[in-house]
């Protein structure tokens, strides 16, 4: 009566039933919380959860239908037996589905459904903002085994998320097998999916590398088709020289470093002006320690303590030392950013170590930069022209007389990029775009 909440069939009408119906399975109200419903979360499930699935279905058939020379390329489960001869992040992403299947059948079987929701919207970014972002180019290229992983991803994604949100994994699953329903299908076994831990655990390291090193882009006002010098990212056991492609191609940076956390002493970190920060918590150390915690706290907060290699924490009190208990504390790495290097920018990692972007621009960095805002909208003109991926351009390009260098200099980039085989560039007062297909 008090209509402190959206219409449900306009919401139906303007968002589609799978959004509200996600809305309503992933609210606190599963959880004993209070049932609040607003568009405004309707309107987020569609954003980051009906649109993304949907986008990387899209993405999926636009590619595989132009494949070939328009033939197309018919994809298909992974055979478990290769498993260790894929590509890196066909095995990450292969390992992740694994553990969807197996976290949202445990959440499922115990009730929590708001944690299943949780698990699939976590599965869905991994699928769409890293493994689609990164190898974009190996779909392009037309690599198999690309067509597989992404298949038997968004296949087995769409049988675990049947039950909540029905309609648009339907239409998904229906499209990638031309099989009758996801609904009369069996649930994905968990047994069918290779696992790499130690790959999953190297590759969460990296994607928070680039994830805070892009939010310090952002921060800087630095758009990410700009390239950069350099970033040094100082994380636990480093990352191996592939993952450090990913990361300067995510970045667009010309040079990553990188340092293992684990090898620097307090004074190396230091160094960076970098700290790092220990406290305790008294509700779990107070029953062990007893009135000790007093001096254990005011120790921590003055900096008399030491961690091991090992990771064991060890505070120095007036009474003598006293080691502390895994849950009894927590340890941060804080970075002063005054103490950082002039024209460069730090971030702390969720999972431990920093990142260190150099944020300063030189002139030839200005030019690869203005060159990819080109491309940018040349891709822009392609789309409006409603050219066909694979179709083949004459480019006519007027830029700013003060950016024909920058666009010559750049003319291999621009013309890769873009798919052209012909490029006419001429000075005017702003950028204005010309595209044409070609045989």
């Amino acid at each position: 009566s008090l209509r402190n909440y959206p219409d449900p069939l306009e919401m139906y009408d303007k968002y589609g039933s799978d959004a509200v119906r996600w809305t309503l399975m992933s609210s606190p109200v599963l959880r004993g919380g209070n049932l609040v419903v607003a568009e405004e979360s309707i309107r987020d499930a569609v954003r980051q959860v009906i649109l993304p699935l949907w986008s990387t279905y899209y993405f999926f058939t636009l590619y595989s239908a132009s494949a070939d020379g328009g033939k197309g390329i018919e994809a298909g489960p992974v055979d478990p037996s290769r498993f260790a001869e894929l590509p890196a992040l066909d095995r990450y992403v292969l390992s992740r589905t694994r553990d969807l299947v197996e976290q949202a059948q445990a959440h499922l079987d115990s009730y929590d459904i708001a944690a299943a929701c949780h698990v699939v919207r976590d599965h869905i970014d991994v699928l769409t903002n890293w493994y689609v972002r990164t190898q974009r180019d190996r779909f392009w290229a037309e690599d198999a085994d690309a067509f597989d992983t992404l298949w038997t991803s968004l296949e087995t994604l769409t049988r675990v998320m049947a039950p909540l949100a029905p309609l648009v994994t339907e239409e998904i699953w229906r499209g990638l097998t031309g099989g009758r329903s996801v609904h009369l299908t069996d649930w994905p076994l968990a047994s069918g999916f290779g696992s790499d831990d130690d790959l999953v655990a190297a590759m969460e390291r990296t994607r928070e590398v680039v994830s805070a090193t892009l939010a310090l882009r952002k921060a800087a006002g630095l758009r990410v088709r700009q390239p950069l010098l350099s970033v040094t990212a100082v994380v636990p056991g480093g990352l191996d020289e592939h993952l450090r492609q990913i990361v300067a191609h995510e970045l667009n940076v010309r040079e990553v470093r990188v340092v293992d956390l684990d090898s620097l002493t307090e004074d190396e970190v230091a160094r960076f002006g970098v700290t790092s920060t220990l406290s305790v918590n008294a509700r779990a150390a107070g029953p062990r320690l007893g009135k000790a915690v007093q001096h254990v706290i005011r120790a921590a907060k003055s900096g008399d303590w030491s961690q091991s290699p090992e990771g064991a924490v060890v505070v120095r009190t007036p009474d003598g030392e006293v080691p502390l208990e895994a849950g009894e504390f927590e340890l941060a790495t804080t970075v002063d950013a005054d103490a950082a290097a002039e024209g460069v920018r730090a971030a702390v990692l969720p999972g431990g170590g920093f990142a260190l972007l150099d944020v300063t621009v030189t002139p030839e960095l200005e030019a690869e930069g203005y060159a990819r805002d080109v491309v940018r909208a040349v891709q822009d003109a392609r789309k409006a022209a409603d050219l066909k991926v694979s179709d083949r351009i004459a480019l006519e390009l007027t830029v700013p007389a003060s950016r024909v260098e920058a666009v010559e200099t750049h003319r291999e980039l621009i013309t890769r990029e873009t798919l052209a085989v012909e490029l006419a560039v001429s000075a005017g007062d702003e950028l204005a775009v010309g595209v044409r297909a070609v045989s």
